[in-house]
């Protein structure tokens, strides 16, 4: 699918949460904005009724950094996962932690993805 709707009261917040990054998706973000995997991405992407912190259209992925945010909040996640999934989105999840301590190993395993699936 080429386009996902999403709603349109979330670009403010968007924009926000793109000024109030974590420092692990701060990390993650100079890494994928250098486009070193070859590929575009957004941050923090309105997709049907939630954000999603990094959003690349022509690989069809999402890629969350887990942090305290996401604390207890499994099942929400995974309805969330699921519902985007439907739109043919596939989804790396890396914790808050892993990027923080080792970015380059995060940064490999979204090369590794790439190479198996474009």
């Amino acid at each position: 699918m080429s386009y996902i709707p999403y709603n349109k009261s979330l670009k403010e917040y968007s924009k926000k949460l793109r000024n109030n990054s974590t420092l692990a998706e701060v990390l993650l973000w100079e890494e994928l904005k250098s486009k070193k995997t070859g590929y575009t991405f957004n941050r923090q992407k309105p997709l049907l009724n939630y954000i999603v912190d990094f959003y690349c259209k022509s690989l069809n992925l999402v890629i969350e950094v887990d942090g305290d945010s996401h604390n207890h909040k499994y099942d929400l996640d995974l309805k969330r996962q699921k519902e985007l999934e439907a739109y043919g989105l596939k989804f790396l999840r890396f914790d808050d932690l892993e990027v923080k301590r080792d970015i380059n190993n995060v940064v490999r395993t979204i090369e590794i993805w790439i190479e198996n699936n474009k």
